[in-house]
This record gives structure tokens, C-alpha cells and sequence, in this order.
């Protein structure tokens, strides 16, 4: 017992110093795993069972519709899609203060929608709205803070590889059921950046513009609605069951691709740039929830799951508290470590905990995920954060203090999804997708 508590200290060590050293996370992770996993089982087994590890952890049906999604994103990106939702956001949101400030988030809301990527969101959208907000004078810093805050809605509303990597995590928990729960999260979300953006563009004197002829909103909504369709079409096909979350995923790229062809933007010269990009982008996932599969081995071997649930429950019982703890807990490892090998490494540890006092596991998903999407937009490694800074020609320091102010209504929404179970549950059990 003592070598395994050894092993599982030194691989909670070993991690953290090795991503101070520079070391990508994913090779972090399944060293310090591999490592662990010596010091419990002779060498030549030790090697076998990581290898085996490393392929059963990739070893799951559902995990392809990550490809497939990052593919469908990458498409939609260079497909002219992203200024057609666009132009759809300004008919929705343009009579709202700051109008252009507004429908940038409506646009991500809607993007990522399709795409799945909060990334994505803030470069393709970002791209399409930072010159036009310019040219009305908003400031840099604003419309970049505001595109940056309202990103991440994309990996809350489905489709969204975070969930689909959380299902197979944490056992026997419907696809279906994570993207339905994910909708009202990521919408409040979206919602409480756009109350602070027209609260900021009032005070600032940012322009409204004026209503638009029903001619515009027709011209603009039907020029929109083949791209709209593309959620209609995947998200239920998934909930009536006509085909799962993997073959909808298929379905996404094959729509997006015709799409985009009879939209001209994206010619056949381009696919082997676009297929190679969504290539290195889905290794990066797999690998990680290869390497992710070693850590779980160990941390099940070596039960620290059950020795944080001891601690937890040694300093208290009170399920707020301990809400508060673990909460306070992923906001800050989210500030350092992507979603996808957070929801990996920290499922097994947290979930366990969470349902010994009744929480239901969709609930947990959305709580954990909402968690880390707060990460993503957080120094210093939110990879949308520098997404969002590139793409509206600004620095860290000159957005974050805008940033502030979002920060908070998202902290407050995540305290809402935590202890309002209604949040994420009420529309998956209204559909009769959980009990």
C-alpha cells in the first residue's frame, strides 16, 4: 500500500515539474505515468500495461466524432460560413447598445453552435467583426475583450468535443443528454457577456444602428438558414435517433463541405491544408486521452481518488463547501491546463465525490466543463485568449483588465450551474433523455 501511495505521489509530483520545464503537457502526463507505473509493476510489465493503456483509451466508437467535428469546423472556417452567421447576429442583435459588440456574441453563439470550437469561434468570427467595429470606432481593446468572453459558448452549446470526451470519462453517460444540458449553460453565458458588453457600450457611447427593412432581415435570415440547418439536421438526427453523435459527425462534414462548395469559398486545392490541419489537431486530442488512460490506470491503482475524497470530507461534510473547494480548485488549474486532459485526469477524482451526495452525472459534466471554458480565456495559457489577441491586434495587458467584468458574470453563472440543478438538467429530462 505504501508503494502504491509513492507511485501516486510521485506521478502528482512528477507532472507539474515537467510542464515547468517546458515539456508539452500530454508528453508530461504520460511520463509521469509511466514512471508511476515502474515503481508498482516490474519493467517489462509495467511497459506492456502503459502500451495497452495507451490503446484502450482511444479505443471507443465515440471518439471519432472528435475528427470528424475539428474537421466540420476547420471547413466551416474557410467555407463562408462565419460572415453569413454573422450578418444573421447583426439582424438579431443590431437595435441592442453597441450593436456590433452584440452581435459578435450572437455570432459566436451561433458558430459555435456548429463548429463545436471555441478557437474557431474567436478566429473566424473575431476575423469577420474586429475591421468592422474598428471602422465604427469601438476601441481594440473592447471588441476584443468581447469576442474573447463570448467564445468559449461554442464548447458549451452542442456539438462539443469537451463533452464528448467527458462521456467517455465518466462512464455510461449519454451523448445526447451532455449536448441538451449544455444549451441553457452556454446561452446564459453568452447572455451575461452581452448585459456587460451593452452596459460597457453605453457608457461608452458606442453607435446602435437602425432598425433594418424587413427586406434586409429576409434577404439576410435566407442566406443564413443553409447554415442554420446544419444543427437542425446533426443535433436531431442525434435526439430522435436516427443516428448517433459519431455518424452525425460524418454527416456535419459531408453538409459543410457541399455547403462551402456551393457557397465557391473553398476550392479543391484547399482540402489537403484544411485536411491536415484538422489531422494534427485531432492527435493532439487522441494522444492526450491515450496518455490521460495510463494516469487513470495508476490514480485507480494507487486509489487517489479516494484519498482526495477523504481530505475533502476530513475538512467537511457540507456539500456547498465542498462544491466551493472543487470549483476554486479546476478555476485554477484551468488557468494553466487545456479542458480536454483537465476533464480526463480530474473526472475520476471529483465525479466519485459529487455523486456521494446525489449530484447526476450530466450535471457534473456541465459544471466541470463550464469550469475550464473559464480557463480558456485565462492567462497564461487560454488558448483563446491568444486566439482572440492575435486576431484583434492587441496585447494580453491592454485586453485583460476589460476582461474583468466578464470574468465575473461568468464565475456568478458557473455558482448558478453548480447548486441550480434545473440549469442543465431540466431540458435533457423534459426530453426524456435522463430520469
Amino acid at each position: 500500500m505504501e508503494l502504491a501511495i509513492q507511485a501516486g505521489m510521485i506521478m502528482l509530483v512528477a507532472v507539474p515539474v515537467l510542464l515547468v520545464m517546458g515539456v508539452p503537457i500530454s508528453i508530461s502526463i504520460g511520463l509521469a505515468s509511466t514512471f508511476s507505473m515502474m515503481l508498482i509493476l516490474p519493467l517489462p510489465e509495467a511497459m506492456v500495461t502503459s502500451a495497452q493503456r495507451l490503446f484502450i483509451g482511444t479505443n471507443s466508437f465515440s471518439l471519432l466524432a472528435i475528427p470528424f467535428f475539428i474537421l466540420a469546423g476547420n471547413i466551416m472556417n474557410n467555407g463562408g460560413i462565419a460572415i453569413r452567421l454573422v450578418n444573421c447576429a447583426k439582424m438579431l442583435s443590431g437595435r441592442l447598445p453597441g450593436s456590433l459588440a452584440q452581435s459578435n456574441v450572437v455570432a459566436n453563439m451561433l458558430f459555435g453552435a456548429i463548429s463545436g470550437s471555441g478557437v474557431a469561434a474567436a478566429a473566424a468570427v473575431g476575423g469577420t467583426m474586429a475591421p468592422l467595429q474598428e471602422k465604427e470606432g469601438y476601441s481594440k481593446e473592447f471588441s476584443t475583450a468581447v469576442n474573447i468572453a463570448s467564445a468559449p459558448t461554442g464548447m458549451l452549446i452542442p456539438p462539443s468535443n469537451t463533452l464528448i470526451v467527458y462521456s467517455t470519462v465518466a462512464g455510461s453517460v449519454s451523448i445526447s443528454a451532455l449536448f441538451i444540458a449544455g444549451y441553457i449553460p452556454g446561452i446564459l453565458w453568452g447572455l451575461g457577456v452581452m448585459v456587460i458588453a451593452g452596459i460597457m457600450a453605453k457608457r461608452e457611447g458606442y453607435v446602435t444602428h437602425a432598425k433594418p427593412t424587413f427586406r434586409q432581415v429576409a434577404t439576410t435570415f435566407l442566406d443564413a438558414i443553409p447554415s442554420l440547418l446544419l444543427v437542425v439536421i446533426v443535433i436531431g438526427g442525434i435526439l430522435k435517433g436516427v443516428f448517433t453523435a459519431t455518424e452525425g459527425s460524418a454527416i456535419a462534414v459531408v453538409y459543410a463541405l457541399i455547403l462551402s462548395g456551393i457557397y465557391g469559398a473553398i476550392k479543391p486545392r484547399d482540402l489537403p491544408a484544411i485536411l491536415l490541419d484538422s489531422a494534427r489537431m485531432t492527435a493532439i486530442v487522441i494522444f492526450m486521452i491515450g496518455v490521460s488512460s495510463i494516469m487513470s490506470w495508476v490514480m485507480a491503482f494507487t486509489n487517489i481518488p479516494g484519498i482526495i475524497a477523504d481530505l475533502l470530507l476530513g475538512v467537511t461534510e457540507s456539500k456547498i463547501i465542498i462544491l466551493v473547494i472543487m470549483n476554486a480548485l479546476l478555476l485554477v488549474i484551468g488557468t494553466f491546463m487545456d479542458p480536454t486532459p483537465a476533464v480526463l485526469i480530474f473526472t475520476p477524482i471529483f465525479l466519485p465525490i459529487c455523486q456521494s451526495f446525489g449530484m447526476h452525472p450530466v450535471q457534473f459534466g456541465i459544471m466541470i466543463v463550464f469550469n475550464l471554458c473559464i480557463g480558456t480565456i485565462t492567462p497564461p495559457v487560454g488558448p483563446i485568449l491568444f486566439t482572440g489577441c492575435k486576431i484583434g491586434g492587441v496585447t494580453i495587458e491592454q485586453v485583460f483588465r476589460r476582461l474583468i467584468p466578464f470574468f465575473a458574470v461568468t464565475a456568478l453563472i458557473l455558482l448558478l450551474v453548480t447548486y441550480v440543478p434545473a440549469i442543465s438538467m431540466a431540458l435533457p429530462q423534459w426530453m426524456g433523455l435522463i430520469k
